[in-house]
């Protein structure tokens, strides 16, 4: 296995458009930092972002997690790339040509999804360490290592969508149609979701029906966080707004991002099994 990844990084890291992405998408991790920053001092008025909380523990893991997932759209990029690469470069019919079958192909690939997104999490965790050390109103052992679900989440997330972007990369062979489709699906589960609460059932069944779409899955594993932060609490009790919510993901949310990673992985496997080279 560890063959198969080395010859899918050291094809990467040839393509001068994927290195500049990936070492763009790792400073944006990176640049989360830059967060703490932020100061706004209007007359009497000094507003600090780092003293509002965002960097206590344990809520540090799930706001990094959820700013820093918006990022994956770099490494979707890379991935559908990637393939459109392996097609164009015709290094796939190569690839095979040398011996190498058509699952550890995909094995490969696959790897270099959980690779990209173990890395991202790691990454993510100790940028939220660090940070969390610096500026956290809690510093006990216990609070410090509590929630760090999210960074499960996390990794679970990116790998669901990696896979997705994996199977659309095969199934379009070009990038920027692979691109294109994966915005489209993301507007048609909406789409359909307004039609089946609007035409066919009631809004809270077509929600739960909605939670099963691959998108809306992954989604689902990192709710916004902001809600959480003291001030929009205390903002919310002045209005009359109740601002408690579940922010937590349970074991059935996991299962279903799983569940789609899993089919976004077979059926890549099936679509190259079945294509002629």
């Amino acid at each position: 296995m560890l063959r198969l990844l080395q010859i899918e990084f050291i094809k990467l890291w040839n393509n001068r458009a994927s290195k500049v992405l990936i070492i763009s998408y790792f400073v944006l991790l990176t640049s989360i930092a830059l967060i703490a920053a932020i100061k706004f001092d209007i007359g009497p008025v000094q507003f600090h972002l780092a003293d509002q909380g965002i960097f206590n523990f344990p809520y540090i893991w799930h706001f990094n997690t959820y700013v820093t997932a918006l990022f994956k759209l770099f490494l979707a990029i890379v991935i559908v790339s990637m393939m459109s690469n392996e097609y164009s470069n015709k290094t796939i019919k190569q690839n095979l040509i040398d011996g190498l079958s058509k699952k550890e192909f995909i094995l490969s690939k696959l790897l270099t999804v959980i690779s990209f997104a173990l890395i991202s999490t790691v990454f993510v965790f100790v940028v939220s360490m660090i940070l969390g050390l610096f500026y956290s109103d809690y510093n006990e052992i216990s609070i410090i290592f509590s929630d760090l679900d999210f960074l499960f989440a996390f990794f679970v997330k990116l790998v669901a969508f990696f896979s997705f972007c994996l199977f659309l990369g095969i199934l379009v062979k070009r990038s920027a149609f692979a691109l294109g489709f994966l915005i489209l699906w993301s507007i048609l589960e909406q789409v359909v979701f307004g039609l089946l609460g609007w035409k066919v059932m009631s809004w809270d069944s077509a929600r739960m029906i909605k939670d099963f779409f691959p998108l809306q899955s992954m989604s689902n594993l990192i709710k916004e966080p902001f809600t959480r932060l003291s001030a929009v609490q205390n903002i919310g009790q002045q209005i009359g707004e109740d601002m408690k919510f579940d922010y937590h993901t349970y074991w059935y949310e996991f299962l279903i991002a799983i569940v789609w990673a899993a089919i976004f992985i077979y059926l890549s496997y099936v679509l190259l099994k079945k294509r002629d080279l």
